[in-house]
């Protein structure tokens, strides 16, 4: 399981095995599960995104394809 993914699991509060890129971001992703994945895509990708961008992310796929992106 790659670092991006396990840091996920640990923003949304699931476990690990659950996040894949179709994980759906549901009710967790508000303002500060945001705020601790643009700390996540930093650390992970050595690249900043803004929250405007995460906040238009349905799945964890789309947060990482936001992220290689950036």
């Amino acid at each position: 399981m790659s670092e991006f993914y396990e840091g996920m699991a640990e923003i949304l509060e699931v476990d690990a095995t659950e996040i894949n890129a179709d994980y759906e971001l549901g009710e967790a992703w508000d303002s500060l599960a945001i705020v601790s994945t643009i700390a996540l895509v930093d650390e992970v990708f050595d690249k900043a995104i803004g929250a405007d961008t995460l906040q238009e992310c349905r799945t964890v796929g789309d947060i990482e394809k936001a992220a290689q992106a950036a």
